[in-house]
């Protein structure tokens, strides 16, 4: 039998539909590429049999490109079986006669497809985020056993990972026994290896402390990277959203993370534009939070500081999108669209002005690359790098930045021999 995987949305998406494929090649089923070339690494030209799209509804957007692709994918293997899992309402569970011998877990075989490997080790969500229909799919927070989780690193590292991406639907809540995140980032860096890094993936402001700080500055080898799910910088706005923390208290981790790891640190947040309610004042103060046109007072601090010494040169911006049976679908004055993807606009201009900036303040530095195909990679600060040189893909390498090209967002550097 045949199976090609279609995924879509987030590094949590990602992780699962790897362990899915490791466990059906492990069972003795054919892992196959769609014959078109579109989905990455296409290496085979057969039809499957079976089909598993691995959906997200996280926005209206995200859900009409997963029906769409639904809908082409019927059209194109009408003999297959199409198989809707992962958040979208229309997923359900893989039938029995179709379904892997077993659940994903440290004896899983790893999947050698991608040159990261992506660590599930958590899943759900206690938030009430007023926007958010996540929990609705994913259900209560589950987090897994803290040595299952560190054995399944082990045979990443083993399997010849060198970077070893930590996922999860909400990474803050991971919790077995006393034992939380900071402690588990910090065991899966302390693995012995010939050189491996971590890097995390989304954290919320306002369950991450300084104890996720104090791993990174014991450890080295987690990656200086941190995306946070910020979602606006109006205190009012994050009121409405029902989100768990203040811009004061996201200002001062990101001010402290900053005193410890310097600038080289890179931060990434996520923004919703046009809430509802969200007025002219509220946009601004989101622009001036994620803007790179510095100054930008910090009065509350123990130990006042006259500017925000961070920039956060890695942005995912998303008009806001209405989702059935969320609390914000009722809720006004509602924001026009065409107003919503105004401002998505505006902050992409920040965006790409922060990237760039942070991007050229590389140049001439040294920088670890984890390779990956075609002679690139990506940092320790996420930025994508071309290579100079050759090295062996999933390695990491140090290399010289020599340039930034706009056009792609992407650094050169050369290979340290």
């Amino acid at each position: 039998m045949k199976i090609c995987f279609v995924t879509f949305g987030c590094r949590l998406n990602r992780a699962e539909s790897l362990d899915l494929e490791a466990q059906y090649a492990a069972a003795g089923w054919d892992i196959v590429q769609l014959p078109s070339g579109e989905e990455t690494d296409t290496l085979d030209d057969s039809v499957p049999d079976v089909i598993v799209v691995r959906g997200c509804s996280v926005t209206a957007k995200a859900q009409r490109d997963c029906e769409k692709k639904i809908a082409q994918l019927r059209t194109r293997f009408p003999a297959a079986e199409i198989l809707t899992v992962g958040c979208h309402p229309d997923a359900k569970p893989i039938p029995p006669h179709l379904a892997p011998p077993s659940l994903p877990d440290a004896d899983t075989p790893v999947n050698r497809r991608l040159s990261r490997a992506y660590l599930k080790v958590q899943d759900g969500c206690s938030g009430k985020c007023a926007f958010c229909i996540v929990p609705s799919f994913r259900g209560v927070p589950v987090s897994v056993p803290f040595e299952q989780a560190l054995a399944r690193a082990r045979a990443y590292i083993d399997a010849g990972f060198r970077e070893i991406v930590v996922t999860g639907c909400n990474l803050c809540l991971y919790h077995d026994s006393n034992r939380r995140l900071p402690e588990l980032v910090s065991a899966i860096a302390g693995l012995e290896s010939s050189g491996h890094r971590v890097r995390l993936g989304s954290i919320e402001p306002g369950l991450c402390d300084t104890s996720l700080l104090n791993a990174m500055e014991a450890n080295p080898n987690i990656c200086r990277f941190l995306h946070l799910s910020l979602q606006s910088g109006s205190n009012r706005m994050l009121r409405l959203m029902r989100r768990p923390y203040t811009i004061e208290q996201v200002e001062e981790f990101c001010v402290d993370a900053t005193r410890r790891f310097g600038e080289r640190l890179a931060f990434g947040a996520d923004v919703i534009t046009g809430f509802p309610g969200e007025t002219d004042a509220d946009f601004e103060a989101t622009k001036a939070f994620i803007s790179s046109h510095l100054p930008f007072p910090i009065t509350h601090l123990s130990s006042p500081i006259s500017h925000l010494p961070f920039l956060i040169p890695h942005l995912h911006i998303f008009p806001y999108s209405e989702r059935e049976r969320t609390e914000a679908a009722t809720m006004t004055p509602v924001v026009p669209v065409e107003v919503r993807r105004a401002r998505v606009k505006e902050l992409e201009i920040i965006a790409v002005a922060n990237h760039e900036r942070f991007a050229h303040s590389l140049i001439g530095q040294e920088v670890e690359v984890c390779v990956e195909r075609d002679g690139n990679g990506r940092t320790d600060e996420y930025v994508r790098c071309l290579l100079k040189g050759t090295a062996p893909r999933r390695s990491i390498v140090r290399a010289v930045v020599d340039d930034y090209f706009p056009k792609t967002g992407s650094l050169s550097a050369t290979i340290r021999a």
